[in-house]
């Protein structure tokens, strides 16, 4: 359904909530898809959407609490009779119900958890990290049997009647339940009736622990081209299964925590208009403190060359050009180093790799960029002497910030720290102040200052 249309759709939902016809508004929202049904809540009022949800089919409220953001669910729940809430958890995938019962409050939770039919397929997940395999993963997953045959895996396919996203792969465990191999829909398919699953399964299965971090699951995914990884425990028994629709959302958190993080400020828990102005002005005001502490280095370092700016005014023109090439060249070097560590390309073992590629590729851009700013520094008149000072700086401040720029992310990484955290304005505060060095020290060499 086009945006368009999801407007108008709005508009005509809104108004019949204002006439108070929440047989028309309840029709409105049946009878969309669950992401469509999600985008026009998350538009309306608080107070509509508390009046509305209970008025829906249990399953079409389960479908909206999962496709909107964890905080907006568990505030829209929160006000809710329990055995209302009961009613619509049942509905709810088991993850999603874990993850929907982790945020809200701890009593609620209990109640509605008791009051499920069968609580053991959500229990066991509350015991795991949201951002972990055992936080990601379903417990609703079928596991077949070595020394089942072909037609009695079928046989148990039809009697589970799975959702769709759930069989394409199917994992075969031992009598102890330990993961043991993997067959897919269509081996059982084509095989004999009487093949027994032992003669026809890969027994190479990829699995992650439930501790692996969420993240690691999607690279995993991605890299090995899998619509479902299976979880196991310590004792290599099988416990859950992570299916690509979860890992695409966790792509989508990673991907948007990383470009906020680029623009040094910490990420948002919320949608960025659901989120209040003094919360969005704390995740940024500690960076952005630090970036003007860190700015006074380059005032520092002026201050120590006051005498040589004064000797050679025609210096202080250049400075903008100077520290903004080198910012510049240390965060495009920074920005392919984080993206080649995020598609595995780059590993923690080729730091020195990694700083003899930048290197190189620094010398030829620093030779271009000397080149044209000789030539730039020419045309201000300022003399030979001060052409060629500029010209060689910013060839050293460009190499400079590329050899930086390859080793601070790595540094991060090694450091267990994000590092997306040292890119962007906080790679261009630190080439800043050292370019500026970097420029005097040259201007004292080349003008005997």
């Amino acid at each position: 359904m086009q945006a368009a249309n999801l407007d108008a759709i709005l508009v005509r939902l809104r108004e019949t909530l204002e006439r108070d016809d929440l047989t028309t508004a309840v029709a409105i929202i049946e009878g969309l898809r669950p992401p469509d049904q999600a985008e026009l809540f998350a538009e309306l009022h608080d107070d509509d959407q508390a009046i509305l949800l209970p008025e829906l089919k249990p399953g079409d409220s389960a479908d909206i609490l999962e496709e909107l953001d964890d905080d907006e669910a568990a505030e829209l729940v929160a006000g809710l009779p329990t055995h209302t809430l009961i009613r619509i958890v049942e509905e709810m995938e088991p993850d999603e119900a874990a993850d929907l019962l982790g945020d809200i409050d701890p009593v609620q939770a209990r109640a509605v958890l008791a009051g499920l039919e069968d609580p053991e397929e959500v229990r066991p997940l509350l015991l795991h990290s949201d951002d972990s395999a055992g936080g990601l993963m379903t417990s609703e997953f079928l596991a077949l049997r070595r020394r089942m045959t072909a037609a009695e895996a079928l046989t148990a396919l039809r009697t589970w009647k799975p959702d769709s996203e759930n069989i394409y792969y199917l994992f075969v465990v031992d009598r102890y339940g330990k993961l043991a191999g993997v067959v897919n829909l269509r081996q059982l398919v084509v095989a004999d009736p009487d093949t027994k699953l032992i003669d026809i399964m890969d027994p190479e299965v990829i699995f992650v622990p439930v501790g692996t971090d969420q993240e690691e699951c999607a690279q995993i995914m991605a890299r090995y081209d899998l619509l479902a990884l299976p979880v196991v425990s310590e004792d290599h028994t099988l416990v859950g299964v992570i299916t690509i629709d979860d890992v695409v959302d966790v792509l989508e958190d990673e991907a948007t925590e990383d470009i906020q993080r680029l623009g040094g400020a910490e990420p948002l828990d919320r949608p960025y208009l659901d989120t209040g102005v003094f919360i969005v002005t704390r995740k940024r005001i500690g960076w952005l403190l630090l970036l003007f502490l860190t700015e006074t280095l380059t005032g520092s370092v002026l201050r120590l060359f006051e005498e040589e700016l004064q000797t050679a005014v025609a210096l202080a023109f250049f400075v903008p050009l100077l520290i903004g090439t080198g910012g510049n060249a240390g965060s495009q070097t920074t920005s392919t180093i984080i993206r080649a560590l995020a598609v595995g390309d780059l590993e923690l073992k080729h730091v020195l790799r990694s700083l003899w590629h930048e290197l190189r590729i620094g010398l030829l851009l620093g030779v271009g960029m000397a080149v044209v700013a000789y030539g730039r520094a020419m045309l201000w008149g300022t003399g030979q002497e001060v052409a060629l000072t500029v010209s060689i700086a910013i060839f050293c401040i460009v190499v400079w910030a590329n050899g930086l720029g390859s080793l601070l992310p790595l540094l991060a990484t090694w450091l267990k720290v994000d590092p997306t955290v040292v890119s962007g304005p906080a790679m261009s505060t630190l080439v800043d102040a050292t370019g500026l060095f970097i420029y005097f020290t040259v201007a004292r060499i080349v003008l005997g200052l």
